[in-house]
């Protein structure tokens, strides 16, 4: 094929049709010839299938472009002299495969991520093998092969048992005595070969062979071999190809063809989403006596397609597949019609191949959150400290494992792993260090309690407010007409999962008589406005007006266009009120809005003067709402008590924030990334002129518009300057923060509008400035950004269906900090629409949540960690939930069912920990004590069992008693236990410490004073003074391990 793309379509396509086994796509290993830094092991993971089942005789297609042609491939005698077999139960030993993967040049890493790496865990080897898209676990019984399995390598846990494996080293890399060749030399004599346009191609190779030539002489290396043994010129391939049978699509100039075959075929007709000129087509297909098909990407576009054409009348002729095609084309003499769904919307069909980008994705989110020696830390009941890692500590001849803290003026708290829960890392805003406190001062008590009823506050208002929205009864809605229908298959791209839930929960609402209330959040991009503009129609549908109240003139206009766009085939009319708007507009809009004559109606915080009045408003639509003030939405409070209300917001509300907040209003969050929106390339660039006016000249030759971000305003006129000299009949505009409002606002919309080719821009653009037509940006000193900035700008491209171009232009990444080169490498894996989610929930989260509950609480935020701020409003809401909304929240709990014990105390002197030898990593080990803590049920913890024996083997008898605790602080929280303590073969079990508990009422506490009449010897109950006044204690004999414990305890539980 042509290029890279075309060539992934057309493998996707043979995938489709044919025997997947047999189809295989061989890609370039790198950008550039003589740049190791920039190969893409993925590639050349797929590059070696090929290679492996080129030695094998069946059947196989495969598709290539010239950029993976250029390079050579080795022999397929170096190819077998290099791999090595491996058989379940093989005598083979582990010292010789460790010694094997060193001298194939692989890397000895903690955990294998990507091909070229191996790690080694007691007797278990994890290796990726450049001969398979999964790593292998390769598990010894002394020295022999006991088991083969495949594994993932984001969750790290087995996918499958396998009899035989290989593991081959990188073919790209192996120093050969053999010469290489090229793939075609490669394939059999019978072998036949496609090529869609042969000139093409060989230029392609031509100047590919020509920069590699260039590089070569540059290098200032003797070892590199030339370009000659390593790559393929014009020359070699049509040589090569003068003994092969050839079929050429396109006619070419540099070969003679001997024979000409013709199709008669012609491309699917453009539809432009007209349902009506489709069916028309399909009919007229069904007279001349073609077979009409219409292949769909999956079952819901299958749906959508039936249910649009079941509401016309006339019987339509047609069958749907499933099989997702790039191009729908028609066959005039197999009298066949094939249309693709995509084409018929008008969306981006994406092709689908193996990359590696998802595979660091989860492993930098784990890095994120790890904490790291020196990480500041907040514990629930002892405030801000200094985290020093994890250390054994000797209790009373016993090891355990706890953690180091520091506190202020040299304390330090070693904390029991079973209390990991208690600790969160901080996080407050960026560069923000936190006060350390001596422990047991009183300054972080008086600090939590302020937060705590200062959040209570707040709670208290949201839960009000709902209260008195419930019992007020708005308009119920009737359920979708067929015009809802069409308008959601017309929507050009698919529904992500998240979408389909959110619409249909707005729906729902819609049509029950309680008024709604509902939060959409969902980062940049993902379709929110969709829903909105959805939940909009479904209110004109029933003759009702909709008012869209948004926080800037720009988005007012935005929201207009993107309104308008969307429902220009219905009977809908949508209009704007901004301060732009001339008064003699605005007085005719206001009459028309009082007639009715204005169906949906958007604008700023203008809508909610008393001058504005709806005929018959149904549905109001608050888009990011926490930019407004109070006074305005104070105004909002008095329309919204009985009309729908739909509130949207990209600040990502952390998971459990959300929760909280539910007793609130109704939340849906979008979290799934669009699944067809082309993905940005992001390239790293130096600051070279002409790089940049190339980038600037392919744009505009497109018919787009260029953002160039420039975060200085000192010299933001000189960098317009130089633009305007690279190409010097571009109109430029600037916009930074520093100029007049207005000057500003009339900058942006006339870019909007495509009055400007180029806006020069701080970062003042990234908040939501949406043009679809821009789809380059520049972004000059990149390093200098954090990473949700630098996500947040790139996602001002890319918005449309067209493909977007980033540049980071940075100094050379030599030259940077360490943390500046993580950052960049990190933005350019995550190219994919919503892989920054993840990057920026974590600042985002910061500053997000500040808003959300009121300015004032960001100060909260920085003093106490923001994890640590939820878990008090969660405190908060609980407490206001039992006292002060009683009634609202009436669950009919009965004393029994209530949960008397927030957390469970276990001291202990049996040694209950994950051995050095069993886990060697640390910040592993604290990974998995961390992941231990969470686990809240019995299936979940026999999934932690069966996750940790598949990556490191049998548990050692410490970690198997660390896992019955688990088990234990739930028997004992609902046996009304708060703390155990476990020594010399005795339990001490402290009950509530509240003597006045309704606990000691309930039937539980009835059972545990019979089984103490009954079984004396064993259990002993009695009241001892603590330093906290008199407790009531259960003592407990004969506990020789933690499993006996809690069999004991379980016992009197299940007593009668």
């Amino acid at each position: 094929m042509d290029n890279a793309e075309q060539a992934a379509y057309y493998f996707n396509d043979l995938e489709q049709l044919l025997n997947s086994t047999q189809v295989f796509y061989f890609p370039a290993s790198y950008r550039e010839a003589y740049r190791p830094e920039a190969t893409n092991n993925a590639n050349v993971l797929q590059r070696s299938e090929v290679l492996k089942k080129l030695g094998n005789n069946n059947k196989k297609i495969i598709v290539t472009y010239p950029e993976a042609l250029f390079e050579k491939v080795i022999s397929q005698k170096t190819l077998k002299s290099k791999t090595l077999h491996l058989k379940m139960g093989e005598n083979i030993g582990l010292d010789l495969i460790n010694e094997t993967l060193f001298e194939y040049d692989f890397e000895r890493v903690n955990f294998v991520t990507q091909p070229g790496e191996f790690s080694v865990r007691g007797g278990i080897i994890d290796v990726f093998s450049f001969s398979h898209q999964h790593p292998y676990r390769i598990e010894f019984f002394d020295d022999k092969i006991e088991s083969l399995r495949s594994f993932d390598v984001n969750t790290q846990l087995s996918i499958s048992s396998i009899s035989v494996i290989d593991l081959l080293p990188n073919t790209s890399k192996i120093s050969f005595s053999n010469k290489r060749k090229s793939i075609i030399e490669s394939l059999s004599d019978e072998c036949g070969l496609i090529i869609n346009q042969l000139d093409i191609c060989l230029d392609r190779l031509e100047n590919l062979f020509k920069k590699a030539k260039k590089q070569f002489e540059a290098l200032e290396t003797t070892i590199q071999y030339p370009p000659e043994t390593l790559f393929l010129n014009q020359q070699g391939l049509i040589d090569e190809l003068e003994q092969k049978s050839l079929l050429l699509i396109n006619s070419s100039e540099k070969l003679r063809h001997s024979e000409k075959i013709s199709f008669k075929q012609t491309p699917q007709p453009s539809i432009n989403k007209q349902f009506d000129r489709l069916i028309q087509i399909l009919n007229d297909n069904h007279k001349s006596g073609f077979e009409n098909f219409i292949f769909c990407s999956n079952e819901s576009q299958k749906k959508r397609l039936n249910d649009i054409f079941e509401e016309n009348e006339i019987t339509i002729h047609y069958k749907t597949s499933f099989c997702p095609l790039y191009e729908g084309f028609e066959d005039l003499e197999a009298k066949l019609a094939c249309f693709t769904d995509h084409q018929i919307f008008e969306r981006y069909h994406k092709y689908r191949i193996r990359s590696s980008v998802a595979k660091k994705e989860i492993l930098n989110l784990k890095e994120l959150t790890n904490l790291k020696i020196g990480d500041f830390v907040t514990h629930i009941d002892h405030g801000i400290g200094k985290f020093g890692g994890l250390k054994k500590i000797d209790v009373e001849g016993v090891q355990q494992e706890a953690i180091k803290l520091k506190y202020g003026e040299g304390d330090i708290l070693y904390l029991s792993i079973h209390s990991l829960h208690k600790i969160t890392k901080f996080n407050g805003k960026e560069g923000h260090i936190p006060k350390l406190y001596k422990l047991g001062s009183k300054a972080w008590k008086i600090l939590k309690q302020k937060t705590k009823s200062n959040v209570k506050d707040i709670a208290f208002n949201l839960i009000k407010i709902y209260a008195k929205r419930r019992e007020k009864i708005g308009h119920a809605f009737p359920p979708d007409s067929y015009l809802q229908l069409e308008l959601e298959a017309s929507f050009i791209f698919e529904d992500t999962p998240d979408q389909s839930k959110t619409i249909a929960a707005v729906k729902t609402d819609m049509e029950s008589s309680k008024p709604m209330d509902r939060l959409i959040c969902g980062d940049v991009g993902f379709g929110k406005t969709e829903v909105a503009i959805r939940a909009a129609f479904k209110a004109v549908d029933d003759s009702k007006q909709v008012a869209v109240l948004v926080p800037t003139t720009i988005l007012a206009f935005q929201h207009h266009n993107t309104f308008s766009k969307r429902l220009k085939d219905f009977p809908v009319r949508v209009d704007y009120l901004n301060r732009f708007r001339s008064t003699k507009d605005r007085k005719k809009i206001l009459e028309e809005l009082e007639q009715g004559k204005i169906d949906i109606l958007i604008g700023t915080h203008q809508l909610v003067n008393k001058s504005v009045k709806f005929k018959d408003l149904g549905l109001l639509i608050v888009d990011e709402e926490q930019k407004f003030g109070v006074a305005v939405k104070e105004k909002l409070r008095d329309i919204k008590t009985n009309v729908d209300v739909l509130t949207l917001t990209a600040t990502p509300i952390p998971r459990t924030l959300q929760f909280s907040l539910m007793s609130a209003r109704d939340l849906s969050v979008i979290a799934t990334a669009p699944p067809n929106r082309y993905p940005i390339e992001s390239d790293i660039v130096r600051f070279n002129e002409s790089l940049i006016r190339d980038g600037i000249q392919y744009e505009l030759q497109r018919g787009g518009q260029i953002f160039f971000i420039h975060n200085r305003v000192e010299n933001i006129l000189e960098v317009a300057g130089m633009i305007q000299r690279l190409v010097p009949d571009t109109r430029v505009a600037i916009g930074h923060g520093q100029m007049e409002g207005n000057k500003l606002e009339k900058t942006l919309l006339w870019f909007i509008e495509g009055k400007y080719d180029i806006l020069v821009a701080t970062t003042i653009i990234e908040n939501g400035l949406d043009v679809p037509n821009a789809n380059t940006i520049f972004i000059n000193d990149a390093q200098s950004f954090g990473l949700s900035d630098l996500h947040q700008m790139r996602g001002r491209v890319g918005r449309s269906n067209k493909k977007a171009f980033c540049y980071f232009i940075t100094p050379p990444l030599t030259a940077l900090a360490s943390d500046a080169q993580k950052r960049i490498k990190a933005i350019e894996q995550y190219s994919e629409l919503g892989a920054g989610m993840h990057i920026a929930m974590k600042d985002l989260e910061i500053r997000g949540a500040g808003d959300l509950l009121g300015g004032e609480q960001s100060g909260f935020i920085n003093e106490i960690g923001f994890e640590t701020y939820q878990k008090i409003l969660e405190e908060a809401i609980d407490e206001l939930k039992e006292n002060e909304f009683k009634t609202l929240f009436d669950k009919k709990e009965t004393i029994d069912k209530i949960n008397y014990i927030k957390e469970v105390q276990i001291d202990t002197d049996i040694e209950l920990l994950l051995p050095d030898d069993y886990v060697n990593v640390v910040s592993e080990r604290l990974a998995l004590y961390n992941e231990l803590s969470n686990v809240k049920d019995e299936e979940k913890l026999d999934k932690f069992k069966k996750n940790m024996e598949d990556r490191f083997g049998k548990i050692p008898p410490q970690g198997l008693e660390l896992l019955n605790t688990i088990r234990l602080k739930w028997v004992a929280s609902q046996l009304g236990l708060e703390r155990l303590i476990v020594k010399n073969k005795k339990c001490v079990a402290y009950f509530l410490s509240n003597q006045q508990s309704k606990f000691f009422k309930s039937k539980v506490f009835n059972q545990i004073l019979f089984a103490v009449q009954n079984n004396s010897q064993s259990f002993k109950i009695k009241e001892k003074q603590t330093r906290k006044g008199l407790r009531l204690i259960m003592l407990i004999n004969n506990v020789y391990s933690i499993k006996a414990l809690n069999q004991m305890l379980e016992k009197i539980l299940k007593s009668k």
